[in-house]
């Protein structure tokens, strides 16, 4: 079952790995490596959603998700999507861009750090934005409750996130923006670069946003119907239809999962940037971590049950945060791409094994144990 669902990702990791190190050598692989490991732990939360949506799918639309949408999320958001982010950041044509890419590294980048503060305030915007409105959403299961708690309350306040967000925005444009690090170690001023980039960045998620919410809406809609549906026969003494989800709905859930499965692998993407500039490594290794996410999203499906290492999500988003202030930092300042992709590793392990202190002490209580039970003996 293991090999014959995640037999693909082996050998893709193998080649890519591989390739990594005939391209760069072991520095090349280190980063490859950090990068699949990122993106899994990233979009870890996106696979199990994935995996309770695709299951009400019939047998056709889950293969046109896992087979057309693979191609729209490798090739697509993973291959294609930095290329443009590069050349919009840097003026350059697409084709430009690649070409200098493997063809004048040192020019490539140079023209790549140039750009970073613009990429850094895009990329840290839109992943700040995911932090904020998951840690101001009131959830009934609370990984540091003590964190999380207040901030749930505070989260009742309307916009608050943008709120925040802008004012970040406002504050690093004005500090790390008046110096932003261009290539040869010169810095210059870029704090309206900075601030123009940061606002695209604050849009674009509203925007994915905005598309996510309506086809969710869509979907909820649409369980509802069949909800009434089997309400309706179980008064009439009718047999509850088996019927999976097709058609309209289905198609629908097929939107709403490329749309949901894009916004993860944005921040990816963008958090990629701060761990190398070099797009054939980010293409690699966001395109093994990719394969994984698609693997298990199957895995949970044919296995017929979610995951139940319930902080992982939330560890996801606090490596996320911890991104998004890294990409705003390096407007200004170096960091080693070592220390960053690690504290996003930290954090998932940190959440794993949260949750398997969590599932202990659940199973010593009888597998009822209440909630603030399970928080306390997480050790949070």
């Amino acid at each position: 079952m293991l090999l014959k669902t995640f037999g693909w990702s082996f050998a893709v990791t193998a080649l890519g790995l591989v390739a990594a190190i005939f391209y760069g050598g072991w520095t090349a692989f280190g980063i490859v490596a950090i990068l699949s490991i990122m993106e899994i732990s990233l979009s870890f939360d996106n696979a199990v959603v994935n995996a309770g949506i695709l299951k009400k799918m019939n047998a056709f639309w889950q293969k046109i998700f896992l087979t057309i949408g693979i191609l729209i999320a490798v090739f697509g958001m993973r291959l294609v999507f930095p290329v443009v982010i590069v050349a919009i950041s840097a003026q350059l044509g697409p084709i430009e861009a690649v070409d200098l890419a493997l063809t004048d590294k040192d020019r490539y980048q140079e023209l790549v750090t140039d750009a970073h503060p613009s990429i850094a305030a895009f990329g840290g915007m839109f992943l700040l934005m995911i932090f904020l409105d998951f840690i101001f959403e009131d959830r009934d299961i609370k990984w540091l409750a003590w964190l999380e708690r207040p901030l749930a309350k505070l989260g009742k306040v309307d916009m608050l996130s943008v709120c925040i967000a802008l004012i970040v925005l406002l504050v690093s444009a004005i500090t790390f923006g008046a110096h932003a690090h261009q290539h040869g170690g010169a810095h210059a001023d870029k704090a309206e670069t900075v601030l123009l980039a940061g606002i695209a960045g604050l849009i674009t998620y509203m925007i994915v946003g905005g598309l996510s919410g309506y086809f969710e809406d869509k979907l909820e809609e649409e369980e509802e119907r069949e909800h009434e549906a089997e309400e309706e026969a179980a008064r009439t003494g009718k047999p509850k239809s088996a019927v999976k989800l097709a058609g309209k709905a289905a198609f629908f859930m097929f939107l709403y999962l490329e749309v949901l499965d894009a916004s993860f692998s944005f921040d990816g993407v963008i958090g990629a940037f701060a761990i190398t500039n070099d797009i054939v490594l980010m293409a690699l290794g966001l395109g093994i971590g990719a394969m994984y996410v698609r693997s298990l999203t199957v895995y949970l499906v044919r296995q017929g049950t979610l995951d139940d290492y319930v902080y992982l999500e939330h560890g996801a988003h606090y490596a996320i945060g911890a991104l998004a202030v890294i990409l705003l930092v390096t407007i200004q300042y170096e960091i080693h791409e070592i220390i960053t992709g690690l504290v996003g590793v930290a954090l998932i392990a940190w959440s794993f094994f949260s949750s398997v202190r969590r599932n202990r002490a659940l199973a010593a209580a009888g597998g009822d144990g209440d909630q603030e039970k399970a928080e306390v003996s997480s050790g949070v």
